[in-house]
């Protein structure tokens, strides 16, 4: 009888000890989850304002028609990515494009000096800081969890309920560019 009680017991614990690592693992996969929410919100922001920043250089800059294409065109990528890894690496696109687009401009003086761009400018350049940030956020979230997911014992369990290593939001050649702000020529 004891032996049977101490073999409950010991099933028991090994059961609230399971429990509470799968707790634990849904609780880190939905703070993950919750970290890129706010990341959506500031993409939301500079998907906004893609369009008006190509309207203003559309009347400056009439025969740079390739390069506002490929920038609408990773926007367009970026809102229809639907899982958080589409998101990432559309995302990556976009800011590609809109470095390709940075560069273009330096060819219009004229451009720099309109009211409109530069308040557009400015608004890119608060929500590209506020991105920098956020994503920093999300990548920690994505560093806790994935430790958690392969490190011993927990790795174990992970594996048999479904979790896996997930994607940092890396930008991989643009990582120094994107972690300092946009600069502001005038």
């Amino acid at each position: 009888m004891t032996t049977l009680l101490i073999c409950l017991g010991v099933i028991l614990l090994l059961g609230i000890w399971v429990m509470t690592l799968y707790n634990r693992l849904v609780k880190l996969r939905n703070n993950r989850e919750n970290a890129f929410a706010d990341i959506d919100v500031q993409l939301k922001q500079r998907h906004d304002l893609i369009p008006q920043l190509v309207t203003v250089v559309k009347g400056y800059a009439t025969h740079e028609k390739d390069t506002l294409d490929r920038v609408v065109a990773a926007r367009n990528g970026a809102i229809n990515a639907r899982t958080i890894n589409d998101k990432i690496v559309a995302e990556n696109a976009l800011s590609s494009a809109l470095a390709g687009l940075r560069v273009t401009l330096e060819a219009y003086p004229d451009l720099k000096a309109n009211q409109n761009f530069l308040q557009l400018q400015e608004e890119i350049s608060d929500v590209e800081n506020k991105l920098a940030a956020v994503r920093r956020y999300f990548n920690s979230a994505t560093k806790e969890f994935n430790n958690a997911v392969e490190t011993f014992p927990s790795n174990i369990f992970a594996g048999m309920f479904g979790f896996k290593k997930e994607m940092m939001f890396d930008l991989g050649g643009q990582r120094q560019t994107m972690d300092k702000a946009p600069e502001i020529n005038f």
